[in-house]
């Protein structure tokens, strides 16, 4: 005789027999401090009652695989906890835990509900009407875009958006890490126009804002999913048509009530000059120049190396477990961005390299998630460049590098795609070859910042020597590597003076 199938709202800690008919709703994955991993979903009955499952790191290998979002299946048995989940995403007040003896069938149901969403109401977060403890689903229309955090020293990338629904409530929303580098990678590709509705999932919701969690959100923007579709199609036909805007504080990623701006912080004890200017230089400079990407420039190492989890200093050995210099204990070394990319202007070509902060940002998404999905779908080659990279290509940006001669190549410190950015260094920056000095550009000390940063060899050079730390990038705006002090570097009467467009010229001597 066959065991009876039990229901989510009557699971309680009495047994650890349960059978369960249900769809799988989610699934993420959790990493912890000290590099564990582990699993947590969510799965619905029949009935449309929720509860959260936790699979811990012994059961991982097991089931990692074999769990699929919006599968659905019959379970057998597990242990029943109280929800003491610092952050709930239904209201079930028991989780399950998955045991030893815990089986999984994966079978056609067609009585349990579709996946689906459970969008918190605008009006009851402005309203103060949520529980400090629950992960909410938010649906909205990006209506404005207010600040733009970069991924500096100490900071974190944010990008805090103002959301709409269609009763015109509007709330902020901060996307933080790979959610925002995601949201600026969708924004800024030319190729987006119009409206933008994101779908956020698991976010947590605290004065009247909302923002991701660190584990378990999923970001979608303009997917093509009915929840989004719809919500588009019920926008008025002139904001399906309107891309949002960015507000004067998301222009700049510098506090205060500064004077320069952000072309002018971009170009900062620089030389501006254009990329064909480049080959006669004679030493490691700092310079601003304008140029497309054009094609990689297939290294030996492939599009990323192993680096420590919490800064981008290089691996030792990306097998085994090791203490960075920076402090981290590292369990298991993480894939970072170091690609490289032939640029052109004109008829001139030079070797750029773009390391891990700015890729991501363009991107859309960590050096470790694609190396992942390359892997699971059968492809662990670090030489095969998979076509999301593309992307990185045929972008006309500015750029802010320190050039290396003795290596023919250019290390991106800052980048931006901007048009009308891109149109103010090239108009009002770039200098006439004629009027270069180049046996003088020798760089200040403190320019090359090199106490911490030093961009030694790459490319075809020795892997050992990649940086200790990349300078820190961001591709919305240009200025987010290191933040000038101007009193400190050495510039004087700033207050009533901006800096110089042009190339400080010289004498001869």
């Amino acid at each position: 005789m066959s065991r009876k199938v039990d229901s989510v709202k009557d699971i309680n800690d009495s047994k650890e027999t349960w059978r369960l008919a249900v769809r799988i709703m989610d699934v993420w994955s959790v990493v912890n401090n000290k590099g564990i991993e582990h699993l947590e979903m969510i799965v619905m009955d029949s009935l449309g009652d929720r509860i959260q499952v936790l699979i811990r790191r012994d059961h991982l290998l097991k089931w990692k695989e074999v769990i699929k979002e919006n599968m659905t299946c019959i379970i057998n048995n597990g242990s029943v906890y109280n929800n003491d989940f610092q952050w709930k995403v239904c209201d079930h007040s028991k989780k399950i835990v998955f045991l030893g003896g815990t089986t999984m069938k994966a079978i056609e149901l067609q009585n349990i509900p579709p996946k689906g969403y459970f969008f918190k109401d605008f009006g009851e977060i402005l309203q103060g009407k949520c529980k400090t403890d629950r992960l909410e689903d938010i649906i909205g229309a990006v209506s404005e875009i207010n600040h733009i955090q970069s991924n500096t020293p100490g900071k974190k990338v944010v990008v805090s958006v103002v959301l709409k629904d269609l009763k015109g409530n509007c709330i902020n929303c901060n996307l933080w890490e790979i959610y925002g580098s995601k949201f600026l990678a969708y924004y800024n590709d030319p190729k987006n126009n119009g409206a933008i509705v994101i779908l956020l999932t698991h976010a947590m919701v605290k004065d009247g804002q909302v923002s991701n969690a660190w584990s378990g959100s999923k970001l979608l923007i303009n997917e093509d999913i009915p929840e989004i579709q719809d919500f588009m199609s019920k926008l008025p036909t002139n904001e399906q048509k309107e891309k949002p805007t960015q507000s004067a504080k998301s222009l700049s990623n510098w506090s205060g009530g500064s004077q320069y701006s952000p072309v002018e912080r971009f170009v900062h004890n620089a030389k501006c000059m254009s990329l064909s200017q480049f080959c006669k230089i004679k030493h490691e400079t700092l310079c601003v120049t304008v140029a497309t990407t054009l094609k990689f420039a297939v290294s030996k190492y492939g599009w990323f190396y192993y680096g420590c989890t919490r800064c981008s200093s290089k691996a030792p050995n990306p097998e085994k477990a090791y203490e960075c210099s920076c402090g981290q204990k590292v369990e298991q070394p993480i894939p970072r961005y170091k690609i490289e990319i032939y640029v052109s202007n004109g008829e001139s070509k030079y070797r750029f390299v773009f390391w891990d902060s700015e890729c991501a940002a363009i991107l859309g998404m960590t050096a470790e998630f694609m190396h992942n999905s390359m892997v699971e779908n059968g492809e662990d080659d670090p030489m095969v460049y998979p076509d999301e990279l593309e992307m990185l290509l045929n972008k006309k940006m500015a750029f802010r590098v320190k050039v290396q001669p003795t290596f023919s190549q250019a290390s991106v410190w800052k980048l931006c795609d901007d048009e009308a950015f891109v149109k103010e260094i090239e108009n009002d920056y770039i200098v006439e070859d004629s009027k270069i000095e180049y046996a003088k550009l020798v760089p200040n000390k403190e320019n090359l910042e090199t106490s911490a940063q030093t961009l030694s060899a790459s490319g075809e050079n020795d892997p050992e020597s990649i940086i200790l730390m990349t300078p820190a990038k961001d591709v919305v705006i240009a200025d987010k590597g290191e933040e000038v002090d101007f009193e400190a570097s050495g510039a004087t009467q700033l207050s009533g003076t901006k800096p110089s467009k042009k190339l400080k010229i010289e004498p001869s001597s």
